[in-house]
Parts: structure tokens; C-alpha cells; sequence
């Protein structure tokens, strides 16, 4: 790494900040307040805000220029310029006390999502898919808390977290047909004193992974080996993404009240954060391809 630096952004702290996306068309960032219900965008100085109905868990870029929202009863469709939302498909969960939490589109614009359980341990949640038709099918379950949702740069590895086993894993994917292949462990977190919250993969697969109890980023190599840990200016770090003009900033979402286990009143919870320095280069987010919605 170069001279690292981080760069508060703005005065805004979210509860439960989650999901950045850099988009490279509009060189604007996107995130999320889940507990706020607010999809949010930063474009150089210009801030925006739109409310969603419910929690929202992720986001993702849409070719048309809308965004998919992953909400608590599935996924949904925000139209930017009149802030009207739709559902595209509903995700009918197998027991009470559950929403959609994190995700990622694949590098052929799906979105992959998936839910979370709420004040239980209970692995009833899964992950889906919504196609680009807006019809969702259902990859996988058994887990508690998806996060750490991503793919590797050439599309056939799927990385996810289950937080609160504290271990992160990978299944291959096929980029075609999207069928999803047996899942196994990658590494664990719990020696970082950290479950794994949002995770992003740069241009060369390195996995960067928010250690939101630590305070700090973890890079690992794709085989999951330790490479460095990172400190970040706030408590708990939720999830990172690359942007900037030269995809080598990387943007880090934060909390302040998760609603749970998460709070803190330092001056920085629930700040956006940029790194500056690391050396490294991102991709550019997929955006999901909603050509064939109205």
C-alpha cells in the first residue's frame, strides 16, 4: 500500500449504513440507511435521498438507470426521478421475524440476495436470485444472516458470510446458467474478534471484508489467507466498495444504532467513509439488467 489516508465524508451518520455502490455512468455513489429506510446518493458535493417502504437489507444498479431494492418481502423496483417503488417479486419466508439483507448482482446483471433472521439464531434464511425477467428462484438456505455477498472477477465463484457462524464461503457458479455448486468454508473471522458483515473483491480477487466489531477491513486472498488487516475511522465498519474515477478509492459504510447488538455514540459511527491510498483497484459494478421490466 501507498501513504493510506480515510476522508469522513460529510455530516450525515447513518443507524445502519450497508450496500455502497460506485456507479462509473453518473461517477456517483450509492448506499443505504437500512433502519432509516433511505436509499442514498452522493455525487461530487449533491446529495439525494429517497425513502423505501420498508427496511431495506441491499441495492443494485439497473441498466435503464433505476435501482432494485432487496426489501423486507423481496425485491423491488425504485424509479428515481418520481421516488415510486414496485415489487418486482415477492419472497415468501419460511418463518416470522425476517427481511432481506445483502447483496450483489453477478457479472451477468442478476441480483443475488440474500435474508436474514431476526433476534434469533434460527438457519431459515437463504439466498435468491431475481432474474432478468423480474421472476426470483431460490439458490440455497440454511443460513442465519447473509452478508459478505459477491462474485470473483471472472463471475464463477459466488463469496458469502453467514455473520453469525462467523465463517465466510464460496460455491462456484456457473456465469451461464447461474446454478450454484456445493458451498464450503472459506476462512473464519471469529480470530479477528469480528463476525463478517459486507464484502467486495478487487480487480485482482482479493477479498475485502468489513470486521464491523473490530474496526477494522481484512484482505484475503482469494484461497482466504490473511493478507492485512485495515483500521478504519469508526467503531463498526459495515461494508466497503470501490469508486472513484480510477475505481481505486474504497467507500466504507458504518453504524451507529443497528436496532441490535451495534450502537455508539462516537462522532464518526454511522459515517461514509473513503480510503485513499491503498494501491488497489476495484470493478465496476454490473448493473442488473432490467431491460426486458417496464
Amino acid at each position: 500500500m501507498t501513504a493510506l489516508h480515510s476522508e469522513i465524508l460529510g455530516t450525515r451518520r447513518d443507524r445502519l449504513g450497508e450496500c455502497p455502490l460506485w456507479d462509473v455512468r453518473e461517477q456517483a455513489l450509492y448506499w443505504i440507511d437500512a433502519k432509516a429506510r433511505l436509499v442514498q446518493r452522493l455525487q461530487g458535493s449533491h446529495y439525494r435521498a429517497w425513502p423505501t417502504p420498508s427496511d431495506v437489507g441491499a441495492i443494485a444498479l439497473t441498466r435503464r438507470g433505476r435501482l432494485v431494492l432487496a426489501l423486507e418481502d423481496g425485491f423491488h423496483l425504485l424509479d428515481l426521478a418520481s421516488g415510486a417503488t414496485r415489487q418486482l417479486a415477492e419472497v415468501v419466508h419460511p418463518a416470522p421475524a425476517m427481511r432481506m439483507n445483502d447483496g450483489r448482482t453477478d457479472r451477468q446483471g442478476r441480483f443475488v440476495s440474500g435474508s436474514m433472521v431476526l433476534g434469533r439464531h434460527d438457519t431459515d434464511a437463504a439466498y435468491y436470485r431475481l432474474e432478468h425477467d423480474g421472476q426470483s428462484s431460490r439458490l440455497f438456505g440454511g443460513i442465519a444472516l447473509a452478508n459478505a455477498t459477491c462474485f470473483s472477477p471472472d463471475g464463477h465463484s459466488l463469496y458469502h458470510a453467514d455473520s453469525l457462524s462467523h465463517a465466510v464461503s464460496v460455491a462456484d457458479y456457473n456465469p451461464l446458467t447461474g446454478d450454484v455448486g456445493p458451498r464450503r468454508t472459506l476462512f473464519h473471522t471469529r480470530a479477528y474478534g469480528s463476525a463478517p458483515d459486507g464484502m467486495t473483491v478487487d480487480a485482482e480477487g482479493r477479498l475485502w471484508v468489513a470486521l464491523v466489531q473490530a474496526g477494522q477491513l481484512g484482505c484475503f486472498s482469494p484461497d482466504g489467507a490473511l493478507l492485512h488487516l485495515v483500521e478504519v475511522p469508526t467503531p463498526y465498519p459495515s461494508c466497503p466498495c470501490f469508486g472513484g474515477p480510477e475505481l481505486d478509492v474504497l467507500y466504507i459504510t458504518s453504524i451507529s444504532n443497528s436496532g441490535h447488538l451495534l450502537q455508539s455514540s462516537h462522532p464518526h459511527a454511522g459515517a461514509l467513509i473513503a480510503l485513499h491510498g491503498l494501491g488497489v483497484r476495484g470493478l465496476a459494478e454490473v448493473p442488473f439488467n432490467d431491460e426486458a421490466l417496464a
